[in-house]
């Protein structure tokens, strides 16, 4: 997948919005500030959310990493182009979205599940 794929994927998902922070970063959130994925647009790296128990699996896996400032929370990166398929990338890009819809409050969350 390329970068505006990925974009277009993120911004398909429920409850969706984007903004460019910290001086060239396209951060995709919910629910105001909620972060599930972003861009480094300096760097053409790619960071999301992965399960908590499936992250060091990952980042064993050649091409990704522990994503700076943000592995204590789980979020691994890579570089394009991107070392799995479209497929899974898109599956792992929709669970990143509904683990932090899983942590809003319930009333937040109506609308936002898949």
């Amino acid at each position: 997948m390329t970068k505006q794929q990925v974009a277009a994927f993120c911004r398909s998902l429920p409850g969706v919005k984007e903004d460019v922070k910290w001086g060239g970063v396209e951060v995709f959130y919910i629910d105001q500030s909620k972060m599930f994925a972003l861009f480094n647009l300096n760097h053409n790296g790619l960071s999301f959310k992965v399960d908590k128990n499936l992250f060091l699996g990952y980042i064993d896996r050649p091409g990704i990493r522990p994503s700076p400032y943000l592995a204590r929370a789980h979020w691994i990166n890579m570089q394009a182009p991107y070392p799995m398929g479209e497929q899974e990338l898109q599956d792992l890009l929709r669970r990143s979205h509904q683990l932090v819809v899983g942590k809003l409050p319930k009333k937040r969350q109506i609308g936002l599940m898949i």
